[in-house]
């Protein structure tokens, strides 16, 4: 039985370039979508995301990334409506880690996009999404020289852990508002 959808996770947002754009957990059929967006990320950027560039996001992991049960795995989209349908411009993602309250989380906005607001938004998402299913700890790895991520990381949440190794620097985090007792 599929899970139930999150409906409750949806909404609209206004970014600095005043456009509309709709956050929403990612569906079964957004995986066509995704691979569309990954054929419209720079090489820089899409290495920034997976640590390699490929021609092409493989089709079959579009289809595991597009197919969550919104607990222990979860991706909030970004779209926005075009003349010719719906375009996913971001996503922001957690999946399971060895912890229970642990999750890995993984965030990318198409190029155009950037800068707008869009990061700390799908931050924001993913974050809440998470603490209301339980997870309280966040891990992020990021290329060090992806400075935005890590400023973003650095200003939104409260960094418990930093690890510098092979050129990618792992992060452990929580939300600013979480209550250090839970």
């Amino acid at each position: 039985m599929a899970p139930p959808y999150p409906k409750e996770l949806e909404r609209t947002v206004r970014l600095a370039n005043d456009a509309v754009v709709r956050l929403r957990p990612i569906r079964p059929d957004d995986a066509a979508r995704l691979v569309a967006l990954y054929d419209r990320l720079s090489q820089h950027t899409a290495y920034q995301r997976f640590f390699t560039v490929l021609k092409r996001l493989p089709p079959d992991w579009a289809e595991v990334f597009a197919n969550v049960d919104f607990r222990h795995r979860l991706a909030i989209v970004a779209e926005r409506e075009t003349p010719e349908g719906l375009d996913i411009i971001g996503v922001g993602r957690y999946e399971p880690t060895d912890g229970d309250d642990t999750v890995e989380v993984a965030f990318v906005v198409e190029d155009g996009w950037q800068g707008l607001g869009l990061g700390p938004l799908l931050l924001e998402a993913v974050m809440r999404a998470g603490e209301a299913r339980g997870i309280r700890r966040f891990r992020a790895y990021v290329l060090a020289d992806n400075h935005r991520m890590l400023k973003l990381l650095n200003r939104r949440t409260e960094v418990l852990e930093r690890r510098l190794e092979d050129g990618v620097v792992a992060l452990l985090f929580r939300s600013p508002t979480d209550d250090p007792s839970a």
